[in-house]
């Protein structure tokens, strides 16, 4: 005769699972393999930036925080773990105030490490942008990231070690609807991000790109807000249509995106360049 199986109710929610995932994850991985090496994280005072900046720190980094809201940074700053660590405040659209005040201080720290991440442009068809909102867009994201790689560089050639990490959309392989000026600048970023792979490589120096499809971060909430205004249904309906066009059917949390970029940013990504890699649960329909 056979014993009779015990039964399992499984009671665990799929938010339960998705927090203790991260969890699990941010404290299994505990080898502090970026010892020695500077960080810049650009936005790093909340979202992806901040989850970013939290887990170079764990990994040994000692990280640069940069990003407009000096209040922010400073509460970011004071709980990092590890020690060295500083901040810049500094506004990426404002290339004057780039060169004049916040390129002298990313040469003197001397980051062989840049986590290239700036807010997104505001949604809207393409027919109905400015020239102004291009203009705004490509100043934060393709210069900024210009002028900052630049002055990074001489420091990566010295060590033979450079890690750049741009962190995008996933639009760079599927353009999306009602992001007409971010699909247009996001799809620039890839393009620098390549040419910069090709000519960097012969150094060390890999460049990178990470893809976050739907995140629980300020603008997924400001996107989600936008949307229920303008297909007249409530926020909650909204997120529910978002979960259902993804194949692991729930929204990403900043610390799995922190977890793919701080990879790409380690030795052991060395022979990784040049790629644009989604993390979005397997939402983008394109290869």
């Amino acid at each position: 005769m056979g014993r009779a199986r015990k039964s399992f109710r499984f009671v665990a929610t799929r938010a339960d699972l998705t927090r203790a995932c991260c969890r699990a994850s941010l404290s299994g991985m505990t080898t502090p393999d970026l010892i020695g090496k500077k960080a810049l994280v650009c936005g790093a005072s909340q979202g992806i930036g901040e989850a970013t900046a939290r887990l170079l720190a764990a990994r040994g980094a000692q990280v640069i925080l940069l990003a407009r809201n000096t209040e922010k940074l400073q509460a970011v700053l004071s709980s990092l773990p590890g020690s060295g660590h500083s901040l810049i405040k500094a506004d990426l659209q404002n290339l004057e105030d780039l060169r004049t005040h916040v390129i002298p201080q990313i040469e003197k720290a001397a980051p062989v490490i840049i986590i290239n991440n700036s807010g997104g442009p505001k949604g809207g068809p393409l027919m109905e942008a400015g020239v102004d909102e291009f203009e705004f867009a490509l100043r934060g994201h393709v210069l900024a990231a210009h002028l900052i790689l630049k002055a990074s560089v001489p420091a990566m050639k010295a060590q033979g070690f450079g890690r750049v990490v741009n962190v995008i959309s996933t639009s760079v392989k599927t353009p999306l609807a009602n992001l007409g000026v971010s699909n247009t600048i996001r799809g620039a970023m890839a393009s620098w991000a390549k040419t910069m792979a090709n000519e960097l490589g012969v150094m060390g120096i890999t460049v990178n790109n990470v893809l976050p499809g739907y995140t629980r971060t300020l603008r997924f909430e400001t996107l989600r807000t936008n949307a229920a205004a303008k297909t007249g249904v409530g926020e909650d309906q909204v997120e529910k249509q978002w979960k259902a066009s993804i194949p692991v059917c729930r929204i990403g949390e900043p610390q799995e995106i922190a977890e793919a970029i701080v990879f790409l940013a380690s030795p052991a990504a060395s022979y990784i360049s040049g790629v644009n890699l989604p993390v979005d649960g397997g939402r983008t329909p394109s290869l």
